[in-house]
C-alpha cells in the first residue's frame, strides 16, 4: 500500500510505493543539520540529538502528482549530495545521488507526516542510527543493523540497474539525464555560516 507525500503547504503532493521496503535510518551527520538550517526549519526536521529521521528507497518508487514544479535543489559543496525541497514553503523532500543510474533517495521524515498514515505502521521501525559522532548528545549505533542497512539499501540500487526502473525518477530528466531544477550550490561564506548554525 502506498505511503502520502506532501509538503507543507500542500502544494507538491505525491505518494511512496512500497513502503514496506524502505530502510529506515536517523542521520546525524552535520551536512544533514546544515541543510535543516538552510531550509530554517531546524527545530522541526531534526531532534533534539541533532538527527534527521530518513527513509532510503529508489527513486522509482516516487510518485508526484502536484506541484512537481516546486522541486528546487541544493548542494552544499559542488561534488555534495543533492538535496531536494519544496520551494513553495521550504519542505524537504529527500536527498540523491548526482548519477541518475544509482537510483537512491532518502526522503525526510516532513515530507511524509501530513498524510494522515503513521511511519511506523507504514514504513516500521528505525533501522539503523548512522553518523553518531556528530550528534548533539551521545548515541549509541549497532554496527550489525547498520551493516544490514546497507546490504539492504544496495540490493534496491543494483535491482533498480538491472532492471532499468532508475530510469523512472521525479529529480532527472529521462531524456538528458540533467536535474530537473539546476542545483544551488553554496557558496564557502554560506556554507561556514550554516556549519556555525549546527555547532550552536
Amino acid at each position: 500500500m502506498n505511503h502520502p507525500l506532501q509538503c507543507r503547504c500542500g502544494t507538491l503532493k505525491g505518494y511512496v510505493g512500497e513502503p514496506e521496503k524502505v530502510n529506515r535510518c536517523v542521520c546525524y551527520c552535520r551536512d544533514c543539520q546544515a541543510f535543516a538550517h538552510f531550509l530554517g526549519r531546524a527545530n522541526e526536521i531534526l531532534d533534539s540529538k541533532g538527527g534527521t529521521d530518513i527513509f532510503q528507497t529508489t527513486s522509482s518508487r516516487l510518485t508526484l502528482t502536484a506541484g512537481a514544479e516546486m522541486l528546487a535543489c541544493m548542494r552544499l559543496t559542488e561534488n555534495g549530495l543533492m538535496r531536494w525541497y519544496a520551494r513553495c514553503c521550504n519542505t524537504p523532500i529527500g536527498n540523491t545521488l548526482a548519477n541518475m543510474q544509482m537510483s537512491f533517495v532518502g526522503l525526510t521524515h516532513n515530507c511524509l507526516e501530513n498524510g494522515g498514515k503513521s511511519l511506523d505502521d507504514s514504513f516500521g521501525p528505525v533501522r539503523m542510527l548512522v553518523n553518531t559522532k556528530s550528534a548533539k548528545e551521545e548515541v549509541r549505533s549497532n554496527s550489525m543493523a547498520a551493516i544490514g542497512g546497507m546490504m539492504r539499501i544496495m540490493g534496491m540500487l543494483l535491482r533498480a540497474r538491472v532492471n532499468g526502473s532508475y530510469k523512472r525518477t521525479v529529480f532527472f530528466s529521462p531524456h538528458t539525464r540533467a536535474p530537473v531544477a539546476t542545483p544551488k550550490v553554496l557558496s564557502r561564506d554560506e556554507r561556514e555560516t550554516l556549519m556555525q548554525a549546527v555547532s550552536h
